[in-house]
């Protein structure tokens, strides 16, 4: 490992560093040529969509349906809804000329749907028959970053959004309660291998517009939080502005109940904050472009590794063979390992007069091995299904080592120094929240003492998680 930390910043000295270098020497992506935007090379887009596939079919699995809406919405639709245009206002990009004249009306970049998608609601729901109408598209969307970081924070960034009207609130809580669980925390845990806590946001941190804002953050390997994906009631706030409304069974007319949710490239960064070490990127099997790497040492060995390959990709793997012998080994196996791929099966002509491979495990600290030939692929996959599980048990004992229970806002304080820390609500409060802000530390998420989420009424006895926050 030691030739592949030189070209890293150490995760212990400088973290944020060690992000931007696993970032470029990975080749995930590139700082594009605005400030804040971001190119995303072959490899990062490749591990993005297997994340938007899998995240796509859970939520068509939950009853949604994908849709697109415009880029360019009217300056005037955002302002329908006071708190929603106010909260975003500071992040804006307006477009005042185009086919150089003034235009009549700015458009803003999206930066997010719900005003262009709660007009056309209101033109598309009649009755109840026409609910619940469940949308969601995959976009961009453009918010000004004061400090952009690559996957993070960038002015410009991939999503999905949902978007859905219901005729009862109840009904809304339950699906935006459903998208949480069952799409965003079982993508979290299952394919990223990331352990997430699920929770309320305050008041404070409510999303703009919304009357609750429900939360998934995971602890990054520096011992700070990471917002992954949101799911918001709003309420009948957008339908009010927006006229949603419906004809009711028995005939009268009632406003709709919304909600919204998403989740964005921030997962990529997320993966890369939560598994990766010194040594560069580590990729839970399931979202790993290339999860098994084949390197022929030698020319000699280039038909064996070719067939090995197959085989690895008949047993269903995602399977990369390296057959760049022109290029110095040690070059290209360092390159893997920044590359996070799960497993790198080595072999040169003395590994064939012996008739076995070398086997590494990206994923484990000491995961080499020299496998037969014969048991290779039965191995393989059972490393792979082993290496799974590994690393998400890896970030949870992480998580719940850094995290302390304590009793006081000061007390929080220090906690959140290498940390998270656990409190009840009732002691912090919005005076503790203020104390909390000024120290650059935030109330991530509100629990009950059970685990369980609670709802927009609750208000007392629940267990508030502290942390600093990228």
């Amino acid at each position: 490992m030691t030739a592949t930390r030189s070209v890293l910043a150490a995760q212990a000295a400088d973290f944020p560093r060690w992000y931007q270098d696993v970032i470029a020497k990975a080749e995930l992506a590139d700082n594009g040529p605005v400030r804040g935007t971001m190119v995303i090379r072959p490899y990062g887009y490749a591990i993005w969509e297997l994340l938007q596939s899998a995240m796509d079919l859970r939520i068509k699995a939950a009853g949604a349906a994908n849709a697109y809406f415009p880029l360019l919405i009217p300056e005037s639709y955002l302002r329908r809804e006071a708190e929603h245009v106010e909260g975003f206002s500071p992040e804006l990009a307006v477009v005042t000329h185009a086919g150089g004249k003034q235009l009549e009306e700015s458009a803003v970049v999206r930066p997010t749907s719900e005003t262009v998608i709660g007009e056309y609601m209101a033109k598309w729901i009649q009755s109840y028959r026409d609910l619940p109408l469940l949308l969601n598209q995959w976009a961009n969307a453009v918010r000004w970053e004061l400090r952009p970081r690559l996957f993070l924070r960038t002015t410009e960034f991939l999503w999905q959004e949902g978007h859905t009207a219901h005729a009862s609130a109840d009904d809304a809580r339950a699906y935006a309660t459903k998208i949480l669980y069952d799409v965003y925390r079982d993508v979290m845990v299952n394919l990223l291998a990331i352990p997430v806590v699920v929770g309320r946001k305050t008041r404070r941190e409510r999303f703009a517009g919304a009357v609750n804002t429900m939360t998934l953050e995971a602890m990054t390997g520096d011992g700070k939080a990471l917002q992954m994906g949101t799911s918001h009631e709003l309420g009948q706030n957008f339908a009010r502005a927006f006229d949603i409304g419906y004809l009711s069974r028995d005939g009268q007319r009632e406003l709709a109940w919304t909600t919204s949710w998403g989740s964005t490239t921030r997962m990529v960064g997320g993966l890369i904050m939560v598994h990766g070490d010194d040594a560069g990127l580590r990729v839970p099997p399931a979202v790993a472009p290339t999860q098994v790497v084949v390197l022929a040492i030698r020319d000699e060995a280039l038909e064996a590794a070719g067939r090995i390959a197959a085989g690895l990709t008949a047993a269903g793997l995602r399977v990369t063979l390296d057959d760049r012998t022109d290029q110095p080994f040690g070059r290209r196996a360092v390159n893997w390992e920044l590359k996070g791929a799960p497993i790198r099966i080595e072999l040169g002509p003395r590994d064939l007069e012996q008739n076995v491979a070398t086997v590494v495990r990206r994923l484990r600290d000491s995961g080499k091995s020299t496998v037969n030939l014969a048991d290779l692929t039965s191995t393989v996959v059972a490393a792979i299904e082993a290496d799974q599980p590994h690393l998400l048990e890896e970030a949870t004992k992480r998580q719940t080592a850094r995290t302390t229970a304590v009793a006081s806002v000061e007390e929080a304080q220090e906690a959140a120094a290498s940390g998270w820390a656990s409190l009840p609500y009732d002691v912090v409060g919005e005076e503790g929240e203020d104390r909390l802000a000024a120290a650059g530390i935030s109330v991530r998420c509100l629990q009950r003492p059970d685990g369980t989420l609670p709802t927009e009424d609750d208000e007392r006895g629940l267990t508030a998680f502290v942390a600093r926050s990228y």
